[in-house]
């Protein structure tokens, strides 16, 4: 992979910005294909935060850049202003950014004359984008994503969507054992559901506990298929689709037997890793969730492939690397899955099938239709019963619907769909 040619935080966020929006590249992908492993830590996050910053602001910063620009400028230069115009808008030392904007300019081998274009307009923001900024509307979907979610929900409700996403995510950890230990450690806040939520940005490796195990990272919302599976010590247990790892961690942590597969080996190298670091064990099998063939289980966790709609909020780049086209895939792969892992559970066994997205495709059309092809299966709507659930948030079929205008006050959380699935005896 081409790298930037100087390796600075912000040339790397451009660089970032550039094969999101030009190449449709994933965040994750280019982080995992190393195309920040020539910066130290800090500067490692600091470049994936102004990326994310910028896309978060896409919106707001075109509309400030619009009056000062006679035509759309070449993308890489589109994005050199973008981030700038970000960085000016929450304040940041004006003299830097716009020095910066102007080298990571001037070294592009076609663009580099557009380093006075960078200059002027930024130049001309520097006061009007911390003035500007927080009258502009809150950014809004693509319309790719936003006319299905506004069919599925309302559209006064994505707007709610549209202003967690805004917002960002704060993080949050899962603890081994004591999440009130955590909690008084991290300096975080203990949440209903019994996750720990840290609002102040920080390096997850420099937290307290993370070197001895005591923790991993994972979304609150993330971390409720694997309580409410409720595994007990010594049921077999198979966690499919595994990677990274967050829900393995908490099936182990349980005592019960617990087998991760995932297709990629690659991916398994992370939930290897993350076991070795908390002490945990697991079986971590390289296989298709299509085609494994282990079992009976006692209990399953299916977090099946999906849009990923649902975690925006921490991963701005996903409405504008993908387009949608990808759903029809999506769907029917989920529901194959979900037919096969049926296969593998034992009688009376439980499977609980979640999605990280929040089309009801992909979470409770696919629970409808997986009870009217399987006469005697059914939810299991006590299994939704967990400490900070909200009764209201169980649907009509029996699943969990979680979205990121809930829990406003405490940070909001991943947008998730969850149902417990019971085989009869």
């Amino acid at each position: 992979m081409p790298q930037p040619r100087a390796h600075s935080a912000r040339r790397s966020a451009v660089y970032l910005l550039d094969q999101i929006l030009g190449e449709g590249r994933l965040m994750s992908e280019l982080a995992g294909a190393g195309a920040l492993d020539r910066l130290d830590p800090p500067d490692r996050a600091r470049a994936q935060r102004l990326a994310n910053e910028t896309l978060r602001g896409l919106e707001r910063a075109d509309r400030l850049l619009k009056p000062h620009l006679r035509k759309t400028p070449a993308l890489h230069i589109h994005n050199i202003l973008r981030l700038g115009a970000v960085e000016l808008a929450q304040g940041g030392d004006a003299h830097g950014i716009v020095n910066e904007a102007v080298n990571i300019a001037a070294a592009h081998r076609r663009h580099g004359h557009l380093k006075g274009l960078v200059n002027a307009v930024l130049r001309k923001l520097v006061e009007e984008a911390p003035a500007k900024w927080d009258t502009l509307r809150i950014p809004r979907l693509p319309k790719w994503l936003r006319a299905p979610l506004v069919e599925a929900y309302s559209a006064e409700t994505v707007s709610k969507f549209e202003a967690a996403h805004f917002t960002g995510a704060p993080l949050d950890l899962t603890a081994k054992t004591d999440p009130d230990a955590v909690a008084q450690a991290t300096g975080g806040t203990l949440l209903p559901t019994g996750s720990v939520r840290l609002f102040e940005a920080a390096q997850v490796s420099a937290l307290p506990g993370f070197a001895t195990g005591d923790w991993w990272v994972q979304d609150a919302a993330a971390a409720l298929p694997a309580r409410i599976l409720d595994a007990q010590p010594g049921e077999r247990v198979l966690d499919l689709c595994a990677a990274p790892g967050g829900k393995t961690l908490q099936l182990a942590a349980t005592g019960a037997d617990v087998t991760a597969l995932d297709l990629s080996e690659s991916r398994l190298a992370r939930v290897r890793k993350n076991l070795a670091r908390t002490g945990l064990a697991a079986q971590v099998v390289q296989g298709d969730a299509l085609t494994h063939a282990g079992g009976p289980y006692d209990a399953i966790l299916l977090d099946a492939p999906c849009s990923a709609t649902g975690t925006i909020r921490r991963h701005p780049d996903l409405p504008h690397a993908k387009d949608g086209s990808e759903f029809a895939t999506l769907i029917a792969l989920q529901s194959a899955m979900l037919d096969h892992a049926l296969t593998l559970l034992a009688p009376g066994g439980r499977l609980v099938f979640c999605t990280c997205s929040l089309l009801p495709d992909e979470g409770e059309c696919q629970v409808e239709e997986a009870l009217a092809r399987h006469p005697g299966l059914a939810t299991d709507r006590a299994a939704l019963s967990r400490p900070g659930i909200d009764q209201t948030w169980i649907t009509e079929e029996g699943g969990l619907r979680l979205r990121p205008d809930f829990w406003t006050k405490q940070g909001g959380m991943d947008g998730f769909y969850i149902a417990c699935l019971h085989r009869p005896a």
